[in-house]
């Protein structure tokens, strides 16, 4: 038995029309794609990430970024690397979307992003600072901001002129479904034209060692990056003579409540999200996963062998909190420009070790970067 969150989102689907990727392949859509495609070693030397010493000399990482370079000199000196993160992918997901932001729209788009912690290395460095410097704790006030659980997404709204919904969903691993979720609601229900909706992470020594000291399955070297993705109402915008690059038909999350093993629920998840949408398990023609191990055993019993599987965490290494919205970059990077694989659809599974489960199914249409037709 698992507990149920309520998912009442009646037919609602949501579309996707435009997206941005920060990875260890790249910085966009197209580059993330390319990697992908390639399936090229994305690692670099931990030492270019961070001056501390770290469990493992291999990363998945974002190595030589600096926010000036994208972003420009104004307004970026302050801003920690996940803010900038955010305020880079939200950018490209509103320049690959046709959507206009304007004087007439800007108060109904908004910005949802999925988190963990916020910044682990903003407020670590704060905390710390609180202890070493000259007393009376001469801490630097500008880079408390950094420390707030919704700096990035305030950052972000900011940075782009938006005025509509500005929400940050602590759910870590989860979050990006929980993020999902939050937008499939609140476009449902008119209170917003349209969202970027995603999850960021930075890599940091504080979770590099953490994972170690904790025995963390899957070992794999840590990560950083995420994903943001420009969601609308999918039948509204095919009304107006647009095509998302997919459709995010049903999303549900659950808990075990202490009652069942974790696979088991996830399971019953899966066979609930694809019951909502009408779809059989042998439909699906991709699952991507986090790589945890009760992930594989929950999609043995309720999809079966036929669907590819892809584990986010062997290309993008172990980011939880980035995670899910990286799973669904890369079903989109596998519709990105192939229109073969229009109308397929894909699974993406999520799951946590106290027990949080949840699942999204996705419809992709094939449409190339920057075709809206």
């Amino acid at each position: 038995m698992t507990v149920t969150t309520d998912s009442r989102t009646g037919t609602f689907v949501l579309g996707v029309s435009g997206w941005g990727v920060l990875s260890p392949y790249g910085l966009g859509a197209d580059e993330f794609t390319a990697g992908l495609r390639t399936g090229r070693d994305a690692t670099v030397e931990a030492a270019k990430l961070t001056d501390e010493p770290v469990p493992d000399p291999r990363a998945y990482g974002l190595a030589g970024f600096r926010a000036r370079d994208h972003l420009g000199r104004k307004g970026t000196s302050f801003l920690d690397r996940r803010t900038a993160f955010a305020v880079l992918a939200c950018r490209q997901a509103l320049a690959d979307s046709d959507l206009v932001v304007g004087d007439d729209n800007r108060d109904r788009v908004g910005v949802v992003l999925g988190t963990n912690v916020g910044s682990l290395q903003s407020t670590s460095d704060y905390s710390r600072d609180t202890l070493v410097q000259e007393k009376p704790y001469l801490v630097n006030p500008i880079l408390f901001p950094n420390t707030v659980l919704n700096c990035a997404a305030g950052q972000a709204a900011i940075w782009h002129g938006l005025r509509g919904i500005n929400a940050t969903l602590a759910g870590g691993p989860m979050a990006t479904l929980a993020a999902l979720r939050y937008a499939m609601t609140m476009l449902g229900r008119g209170r917003a034209e349209a969202l970027l909706v995603g999850a960021l992470e930075e890599y940091t020594p504080h979770m590099a060692w953490a994972d170690h000291r904790a025995g963390v399955v899957p070992a794999t070297a840590g990560g950083e990056g995420g994903a943001v993705f420009l969601l609308e109402h999918a039948a509204a915008m095919r009304a107006a003579g647009r095509e998302p690059a997919a459709e995010i038909l049903t999303v549900d999350l659950g808990h075990t409540g202490g009652r069942t093993d974790l696979a088991t629920a996830l399971a019953d998840r899966v066979r609930r999200v694809l019951h909502q949408a009408g779809v059989a398990p042998e439909d699906l023609t991709t699952v991507v996963t986090s790589g945890a191990a009760a992930e594989q055993d929950a999609l043995d019993a309720a999809v079966g062998p036929d669907a590819s599987r892809v584990s986010i965490t062997d290309l993008a290494g172990n980011c939880p909190t980035a995670a899910g919205a990286l799973q669904v970059a890369a079903v989109l990077a596998h519709h990105r420009g192939e229109p073969e694989h229009h109308g397929c659809l894909s699974l993406v599974v999520a799951s946590t070790a106290d027990g949080s489960v949840g699942a999204a199914l996705l419809k992709g249409t094939g449409r190339a970067a920057h075709d809206h037709r």
